[in-house]
């Protein structure tokens, strides 16, 4: 591996790790779109991974009395059947299925009445999140923009939504690693980083974190949701076109 795709796999993290602290989100797409172009899917998988449970854990910790724990104790039921039903079906989808689902999914939450909302708060909704969210996230690689989807209509403060967001995508990273560096059938040890790449990508994804945090501490609650509503329908749309494109081309 060269200097060059080094140096690039801890800038994008670094950047990646500061968007996912303001908002919650979108970080994780970038960087798996980088990662795939650099890397074999599957190492890109389990760096990938490892990368975004350091950004997503750390944030936790960071925002750690905001966390509703009833929200990931039900989003943890619906992680451990998900994971357990693809070990064993050993299932995936074509990409273009993925890709226009993921787009297609900011649109229709955004279109339903508010009693039909995808709130997260309400009942049993997080395991059906847990479920749904991390089976995409080890089906495509990244699950954060369906997990968007039910904290855009909640009660839940920035604070709330970024923290809570943050333990349950950490869960679903977790999974991710251990799917793809253990359970999955084409799984190896050659999928896994080198430390000398591991601990500085890390160490990166702690300072992005960090410098994210600050940004969202003076930011407001309505402008917060204002753009994370914005920034979520603008990445249903670039998934949106990249799965058609996938689809014309043949891809």
């Amino acid at each position: 591996m060269s200097g060059f795709i080094v140096s690039l796999i801890l800038a994008a993290t670094l950047i990646t790790a500061f968007m996912s602290s303001i908002f919650g989100m979108l970080g994780g797409l970038v960087l798996m779109g980088v990662l795939v172009s650099l890397l074999p899917v599957s190492a890109a998988m389990v760096l990938h991974g490892l990368i975004q449970l350091t950004s997503n854990g750390y944030r936790a910790w960071l925002n750690r009395a905001d966390i509703d724990w009833r929200i990931f104790g039900l989003f943890t039921i619906g992680t451990i059947v998900t994971l357990a039903v693809l070990t064993v079906l050993a299932f995936q989808p074509n990409k273009v299925t993925v890709f226009l689902a993921l787009g297609l999914m900011p649109y229709i939450a955004a279109a339903l009445p508010k009693s039909l909302a995808l709130d997260i708060t309400k009942g049993a909704m997080p395991v059906f999140a847990g479920f749904v969210v991390v089976g995409t996230n080890l089906l495509a690689g990244v699950g954060g923009p369906l997990l968007d989807v039910f904290f855009q209509r909640t009660a839940l403060t920035r604070h709330q939504v970024v923290a809570t967001k943050a333990v349950a995508q950490s869960l679903g990273h977790l999974s991710k690693i251990i799917f793809f560096g253990g359970l999955a059938a084409q799984a190896s040890s050659a999928d896994w980083p080198p430390l000398w790449l591991l601990l500085p990508a890390i160490a990166a994804a702690m300072l992005g974190t960090r410098l994210g945090k600050r940004v969202l501490d003076n930011m407001h609650d309505a402008t917060f949701f204002a753009w994370t509503q914005r920034l979520m329908l603008g990445v249903g749309a670039v998934l949106i076109v990249r799965g058609v494109y996938l689809l014309a081309t043949g891809g």
